[in-house]
């Protein structure tokens, strides 16, 4: 943690690198969902009076991560064109549904320097949308995905 006078400065959020499968994934501008998981909450009544108890469940849930990246014609394209493709053939027999599944990680960089990796197993395509097209715009085309997966985890 760079320590400033008497305070440790937060790391900025714009400096990362997102992988799948091992594979740096330069094109990603922003990665949301990134949570440690949530426990359910049992309510519990205490018969004969007006208390509840709140008890832990045994389930996990992850949140889907979102990641959005440029469409810019490189190779990032065909990799997550065939990705989604493998996912959702329209014209198969049967479609592979989360059956096809990847691994990846988020390193959060500071000054260049990994500080964090967040990793994420078994994730597939959810969903996949682009950016609306629009006559005399300026905007970039962004293409946004969600993933589910089976686990985050901080290391």
């Amino acid at each position: 943690m760079p320590k400033v006078g008497d305070f440790y400065e937060g790391y900025r959020a714009n400096e990362f690198i997102f992988y799948i499968d091992g594979t740096a994934s330069p094109g990603v501008s922003k990665v949301s969902g990134l949570s440690e998981g949530e426990i359910d909450t049992i309510e519990q009544a205490d018969g004969g009076s007006n208390h509840v108890y709140k008890v832990a469940a045994t389930k996990i849930k992850f949140e889907s991560l979102t990641i959005e990246r440029y469409v810019d014609g490189s190779p990032q394209d065909k990799r997550f064109a065939d990705w989604f493709s493998s996912t959702f053939n329209l014209n198969a027999t049967q479609n592979g549904g989360s059956s096809v599944r990847k691994c990846g990680m988020i390193q959060k960089l500071h000054n260049g320097q990994v500080v964090l990796t967040f990793s994420f197993k078994n994730a597939w395509v959810k969903s996949s949308k682009f950016t609306d097209l629009e006559a005399g715009s300026t905007t970039l085309m962004k293409q946004t995905i969600v993933l589910e997966h089976e686990g985050l985890q901080r290391e």
